[in-house]
Parts: structure tokens; sequence; C-alpha cells
């Protein structure tokens, strides 16, 4: 794995996210779901099954998919938009170290920003270190790895990221998963929810629709498949930066 990392690709890309203008934006749904979690703490009663609900929805619903695809999309999309591209692609640096660098920046921000937020939250809602905060964690984390993946490979095939980006959280994550049963299989929502869900041990509260075993490997499938082609698509650019 280390010969797949780059650390001067990483420490550019990281710099470059976290200086551009929009990167404020990552910290915004995650002070939302606190301080949503906070004013819910204090104005309901304590044995109100409300947790599971609102930090599973809101948190795997919006947080993790929306930060995940202004990140993803950020550390590779705007250097194609802008053209930059060419300047990396020319060096002897491997398509696949790009893309792997890339990617584990993205999923190290996104984990701070969406993770962390869960944990926090989840702390706050039950009171302390339970098995459903625990469980919000490692989902969070499981989302982390798996949208950036799909986000970058999205990044690389198309200069229309974020629409991209968007059409699928909002069509594919946010009506079909949720209303077509058959749909949750490649829904990498309910993968993350499938991971929470497993490691709480709280019935179905919240609302995965898969099974821990189903949620991992379908979950691994997805993301190998996603950096592939993500890798393949880096090669095939020439040097002008268009697809050959």
């Amino acid at each position: 794995m280390s010969g797949l990392f780059n650390p001067t690709v990483a420490s550019i890309t990281l710099r470059a996210t976290l200086s551009r203008k929009r990167a404020f934006l990552f910290a915004i749904p995650a002070a939302i779901l606190i301080l949503l979690t906070v004013a819910l703490k204090a104005s309901r009663p304590p044995l109100r099954p409300w947790p599971s609900h609102v930090l599973g929805t809101f948190g795997f619903s919006v947080l993790i998919p929306l930060t995940a695809l202004i990140i993803g999309t950020s550390v590779l999309g705007a250097e194609v938009d802008e053209g930059s591209i060419v300047h990396l692609l020319a060096t002897p640096v491997p398509r696949s170290v790009v893309i792997w660098s890339k990617y584990v920046v993205a999923v190290t921000l996104t984990a701070a920003f969406v993770a962390v937020p869960e944990l926090l939250a989840g702390l706050i809602a039950t009171g302390g270190l339970t098995k459903l905060a625990v469980g919000l964690f490692i989902g969070a984390l499981a989302g982390s790895v798996m949208y950036n993946a799909v986000f970058v490979m999205v990044s690389v095939l198309t200069t229309r990221a974020i629409a991209v980006g968007l059409a699928y959280v909002l069509i594919w994550e946010g009506l079909l998963a949720n209303f077509v049963s058959g749909a949750k299989l490649l829904s990498v929502g309910h993968y993350s929810l499938g991971v929470a869900n497993g490691i709480a041990h709280d019935g179905n509260a919240l609302n995965a629709g898969l099974n821990l075993g189903t949620s991992v490997v379908m979950g691994a499938i997805v993301t190998a498949i996603a950096l592939v082609i993500a890798v393949r698509a880096l090669s095939s650019f020439s040097l002008k930066g268009d697809a050959v």
C-alpha cells in the first residue's frame, strides 16, 4: 500500500483542498448536525427513540454524501477542470499513485468532517460511548471510504462531477434506494447504514435495509471497482488533458 501513496502529492492535495474558498463548506453540515442534536437533547423526552432516526437519517442521507461529494470531487476534479492536471501527469508519478494519494486525502478529510461529528452527536444524544454512538462513527468511516471512491471516479470521468454526483445522491440514494427495495443492494448509503446498524445492534433502528455482512462485501466491491475505473480513466488522459 505504501508503494501506492505519494506523500508529496498528498501534501499538495491537502493544502490545495483546504485553501479553496469552498473549504469552509465542509464544516457546515457537521455543525448543523451537532446543533440539531443539542437542541433535540434539550427539548425532547429522554425516552423518545430519536437519536438513531435523526443521526441516521440526517447524518447518512445528508451529512456524509454531501461532504464526501464536495471533498471527493475537489481533490482531483478541480485540477481536471482547470487543466493543471497536465503538470501532474507529465511527472513520472504513476496514475495509480496519483489516484490513491488523492483518494486517501479525500477519505481522511471526509472522516474528519463526518465521522467525528457523528461520534460527537452520538455521544451527546445517548449520553456516553454507547453502541449506537460507536456504530454511527464506524458507519460514517465506512461511508467516507466508499463515497469518496465513487466521487473520485466521477471527477475523472466528467468535468461536471458536482452535478453528476448530486444527481446520484438525490435521485439514486435519496429516492430509488429508499423506495425500491432492490436498489438498496447498490446503495452506498445503505452499505454505510448496514455497517452502523451491525455495530450498534439496535435492531433495524437505523433503517439500513442490509445486514453487516452484505454491506461490507458490497461496499468493498463498489470501492475497488470505482478506484480501478478511476485509475484507468486517468491513464487515458493525454498530456493535453483530453481522454484518448
